[in-house]
């Protein structure tokens, strides 16, 4: 027999043993739920009332119940639309702003970044309200102004997601490039489009991220600034839970899971796409 035969193996700790949690939590709270959620999505129960037996049956009635329903279908669109307004809304007021706050000339130790950061670490339900207060002393409320109040609710509480990434991308702006475009006798509006603007899609890329799908699944802010007036996506799938329509309302929340996952590969695409051009450049 070998002499180390009967040795004891010591456990080696290795790298690859620190990804275990980050593991389990996708699997607990990520791919379980998305699971569920399909599960719930297609299927249909039926109860045999004499046995009280309940029977789980493959089913695509939540589908059709969808693509018939002219109101949820409805919703989704004035969802993407309101969306896409919110993000082009916070592109073009967090645009110049980030660009003001990375000019070290103006904001030496970034105290006014933190100024326009500082609503995120309020409690969105207060932010809400006191938003409410605000454009209700200003005359817009849901009873006179239910879309305007929404949309300025949204663009005021999903502002600083655009300023942030906006801001960081900007401080890392090839000023030589920008320099050096102007020594070559461009105007002001070709260095921007030629410059500035393509080294910052990957901050413009992460603002559209961060702001477009939450946006559409945000219901607090059109319930409380429209006075329910205005119906959103995320409205409509907390109702059909309320509703204890557990299979439309999974189904709804797939489409949800469906259109952010094209949107972050749609999204990433773009951001590689412009980022080869720039190295091309």
């Amino acid at each position: 027999m070998s002499k180390n035969s009967g040795a004891k193996r010591h456990f080696v700790f290795q790298r690859k043993y620190l990804g275990i949690p980050y593991a389990l939590f996708l699997i607990l709270f990520i791919i379980v739920p998305i699971l569920i959620i399909v599960g719930y999505a297609f299927s249909y129960e039926t109860t045999d009332w004499s046995t009280g037996v309940v029977t789980v049956k493959f089913s695509f009635q939540a589908f059709i119940n969808f693509f018939t329903n002219w109101s949820k279908l409805n919703v989704l669109l004035v969802s993407i639309f309101i969306a896409l307004q919110t993000t082009l809304i916070c592109l073009l007021i967090g645009y110049p702003l980030a660009y003001f706050l990375a000019d070290k000339k103006v904001n030496k130790n970034a105290v006014l970044v933190t100024l326009f950061v500082a609503p995120m670490w309020i409690n969105f339900v207060l932010r809400t309200g006191a938003t409410r207060d605000l454009l209700t002393w200003m005359g817009i409320n849901g009873g006179n102004a239910p879309y305007l109040a929404t949309l300025i609710g949204m663009v005021q509480n999903y502002l600083p997601f655009v300023i942030l990434p906006l801001y960081t991308t900007m401080l890392k702006l090839d000023k030589s490039q920008i320099e050096a475009a102007a020594d070559l006798g461009a105007n002001p509006v070709q260095v921007f489009f030629k410059s500035i603007l393509p080294q910052s899609v990957p901050g413009i890329v992460s603002a559209f991220t961060m702001t477009f799908m939450p946006t559409m699944s945000s219901y607090v802010i059109s319930d409380t600034l429209s006075e329910g007036k205005i119906t959103l996506f995320g409205n409509y799938i907390s109702l059909e839970f309320s509703n204890k329509a557990w299979h439309d309302g999974s189904f709804m929340a797939l489409i949800m899971l469906i259109l952010i996952g094209l949107t972050l590969v749609i999204t990433q695409n773009f951001g590689k796409e412009e980022e080869s051009r720039g190295v091309s450049l």
